[in-house]
């Protein structure tokens, strides 16, 4: 993602491959207007190369607008936590997980620490916003389902950048994944303990002729039980990287830790930290307390999880290495991966 601040506080958006944001392009000038519409392609271009560019100049700490949702779209029943097509103020579609579903605002954390880590890491993932829910927003939806999770998740949800056109991976019919690529993911799954990219759930949408990762809000589950977290639980492995559907493509493991545990740095923990809103640290079923008193104490709580694992043996580098190894020399049948 390219953010691009204009003079007049319009965001350019710049996907690979998407169009300059046609509602920048309605602010300009008729005339401006169609050197635009005539030159869209060289645009987006020598937007991508500055981006590239600059990525390659120093890492990118991702950013977090936030968007009013105007619209509910369409609700995505294959997702468990029954995320939804919105549409918002200025910001254009997203795929709304809400704070009202049964995972709760944890699973929102958890979607704006990975993802961001991802974006940090240059890994194909579709930008984040934070989505503004009010009282009235859906209240023609004639599901009742529906309707109780929005009323649930009034205030502040997470959506990702909807990619209009992509198709669910699968991996019997796409089987040509850069392995490096595929490695990096390997470890930031691992790393981040997520146990919901398998044959049977890859959550990876194809796009623009690439794997795009989506869907983290069953990462960290350390997070759903606070008082359980020890000194040891930072270096513990990862156990279910074993299902990970694209060991089969994986180059090294070890490689990749080499290649991104030096890239985030304590000081970019805590960028992506500041970046989750407070009532999100806060938030608890009812009757029940928030594990720590105030914001501020979770995101210490969070670093500190977070530097001891990149720390130390890193057991979770060789269980993913192990189960690489393992799958390759052993690999799936194909009737394995169908849903």
């Amino acid at each position: 993602m390219w953010l691009l601040k204009c003079c007049n506080g319009v965001q350019l958006v710049c996907v690979f491959g998407s169009l300059i944001d046609n509602q920048f392009l309605s602010k300009l000038g008729a005339k401006m207007h169609s050197i635009f519409c005539c030159h869209k392609q060289f645009f987006n271009t020598a937007f991508m190369f500055f981006f590239l560019l600059s990525r390659k100049l120093r890492p990118m700490i991702p950013s977090l607008p936030t968007y009013q949702a105007t619209r509910y779209i369409t609700p995505l029943r294959e997702g468990g936590s029954l995320p939804a097509i919105l549409d918002t103020e200025g910001g254009g579609m997203y795929v709304a997980k809400f704070r009202g579903a049964g995972q709760g605002a944890k699973a929102l954390i958890a979607e704006i620490i990975v993802g961001s880590v991802a974006t940090l890491l240059q890994l194909p993932t579709p930008p984040l916003a934070l989505i503004q829910i009010t009282e009235s927003f859906g209240r023609t939806e004639p599901d009742p389902e529906i309707q109780d999770i929005l009323r649930g998740s009034v205030g502040i949800n997470v959506g990702a950048r909807y990619l209009e056109g992509a198709y669910n991976f699968d991996p019997v019919v796409i089987t040509e994944i850069d392995p490096e690529l595929a490695a990096n993911v390997v470890w930031l799954d691992a790393f981040s303990t997520n146990i919901d990219r398998t044959p049977r759930n890859p959550n990876m949408m194809f796009w623009n002729n690439g794997i795009w990762l989506i869907d983290h809000g069953a990462a960290l589950y350390f997070h759903h039980h606070w008082a359980g977290v020890t000194e040891s639980t930072p270096h513990s492995a990862f156990a279910p990287i074993r299902d990970h559907v694209l060991l089969p493509f994986a180059a090294s493991i070890p490689d990749a830790d080499a290649r991104l545990r030096q890239q985030i740095l304590p000081e970019y923990i805590s960028a992506i930290l500041a970046l989750i809103p407070d009532e999100l640290l806060m938030d608890a079923p009812a009757g029940v307390a928030p594990a720590f008193a105030s914001p501020d104490e979770h995101r210490q709580a969070y670093q500190r999880y977070f530097q001891q694992r990149l720390g130390g043996e890193r057991l979770f580098v060789a269980a993913a290495e192990e189960a690489r190894q393992a799958r390759q020399s052993q690999p799936l049948a194909a009737k394995e991966y169908r849903r």
